[in-house]
């Protein structure tokens, strides 16, 4: 690797940690807020961490989306334990670990597919096992509704997944001329 080619790694690198920390940290405060049965707000923001993770694996490869996943973990817990409630930093740590790092395993399976199917399906695939872990451990045996919380954040985290090709594609073909290609 280049000075060049070194740089833009290590931009890459800090840019989609800081993403990484800002996404996973305000969703761990803003999953605590309910719109209703079925939605909490952080339905609304957590999917983003899946675009930051694809444009990463895209861009830089698998090995650099991981270690982007493995710092905004540590900083995102941290920073949950301070400002969400201890319950919500463990789920959202190990729902965000495993979902990340298996959505980052199918992107890389699928990075010569079509444009899409590679962050299409690797988010589907995560977003269920993120779901799935982070509303037993956070809200099981709290009396809250969590099992449609969690339904209507799996149903979001759908929604989210199409709307964020769009960006998806806008941003790579943005980024990727300045990136030597990991295809």
């Amino acid at each position: 690797m280049n000075t060049k080619e070194h740089a833009v790694s290590v931009r890459g690198l800090a840019a989609g940690v800081a993403a990484m920390t800002i996404i996973v940290t305000g969703s761990n405060i803003a999953v605590q807020f309910p719109i209703n049965d079925w939605l909490t707000w952080g339905a609304l923001t957590y999917p983003v961490s899946f675009l930051v993770t694809d444009l990463t694996n895209r861009a830089l490869g698998p090995t650099t989306a991981r270690r982007v996943v493995y710092a905004g973990f540590a900083v995102a817990v941290a920073l949950s334990i301070v400002l969400a409630t201890w319950r919500i930093a463990v789920a959202s740590g190990s729902a965000f670990l495993l979902a990340q790092l298996l959505d980052i395993a199918i992107f890389d399976r699928l990075r010569r597919a079509a444009w899409w199917h590679a962050p299409f399906v690797s988010s589907v695939l995560a977003s269920a096992l993120d779901t799935a872990l982070f509303f037993s451990l956070a809200f099981a045996g709290t009396g809250l509704p969590w099992v449609t919380w969690g339904l209507g954040d799996y149903a979001a985290k759908l929604v989210m997944a199409a709307a964020l090709l769009l960006p998806f594609r806008i941003l790579m073909k943005l980024v990727m001329p300045k990136i030597p290609s990991r295809a």
